[in-house]
């Protein structure tokens, strides 16, 4: 199969509804010809049917990267489903946050509820990537899904918080892991109508400024341009770059107060 990820072989994560970024970068992946294996935590067979939607059915392994067993365990149970011992992966994709109702309201949130946040939206680029790290010995590509953390967002609070950590930690694997030819960068993508949305208070306050400020536009129902920065920076076409957050959010971010 001929594309730009033609023989490659990526995991990604945080597949859940059609609607959501990581099923747009698995199926524009495929599309390209790319090998896909998707994660799922909690609700598997609603990850499983989803998975059926895609160009070709892709497995699912269940992961919670808040769990370190699931963690250690990852790379070998890639390798069943592979079948192949001297398979491995070649890209990584990030799509995970999560936010307990506290985490939305910055000045009464607790530390339960931030940590919560920090650790799965942030710390678990790190902790997915390492575990992955024994798959990755050829070199690769890990990319992330971010909200850009440069001002604070309404409604948004420690979330937005969570999305500052998540972008430092990129730059620290990418520091960390350039030596081993792997490259570390996220995707800075607009609001999305998602099922994730639906869990932000006030998201409709929040989206409407992209229909104010977004000098190209912006559809709240359209992850597709994400999907596709996410498999660009997939591919062979950006070998020395790492490191970097691509927005994907028609412009609002270079935008003046």
């Amino acid at each position: 199969m001929s594309g730009i990820l033609a023989g490659k072989r990526v995991l990604v994560t945080g597949v859940l509804t059609e609607g959501s970024i990581a099923f747009h970068a698995a199926k524009v992946a495929q599309e390209e010809g790319a090998d896909v294996i998707l994660t799922g935590f909690g609700r598997l067979t609603l990850v499983e049917r989803i998975a059926k939607r895609l160009p070709k059915p892709a497995p699912v392994i269940e992961l919670d990267v808040t769990d370190q067993e699931h963690l250690d365990r990852l790379a070998g149970r890639i390798r069943e489903l592979q079948g192949d011992a001297g398979a491995g992966l070649d890209g990584v994709v990030h799509s995970i946050a999560f936010g307990p109702q506290g985490a939305f309201n910055f000045l009464e949130g607790s530390w339960d509820d931030v940590s919560t946040a920090v650790h799965v939206s942030a710390y678990s680029l790190k902790s997915l990537t390492t575990a992955c790290l024994p798959l990755m010995e050829r070199g690769g590509s890990v990319v992330g899904l971010t909200f850009d953390a440069q001002v604070a967002w309404p409604k948004y609070d420690w979330m937005g918080v969570a999305k500052a950590a998540l972008e430092s930690t990129n730059r620290y694997l990418a520091r960390d892991l350039g030596a081993r030819n792997i490259r570390c960068n996220l995707v800075s993508a607009g609001p999305i109508k998602s099922m994730a949305a639906k869990s932000i208070p006030g998201f409709e306050e929040l989206a409407d400024v992209w229909n104010h400020r977004a000098p190209i536009g912006w559809d709240l129902s359209d992850p597709d341009p994400a999907g596709r920065g996410v498999v660009g920076l997939l591919s062979d076409f950006f070998p020395k770059t790492t490191g970097e957050i691509v927005h994907v959010d028609g412009g609002v971010h270079m935008m003046g107060a």
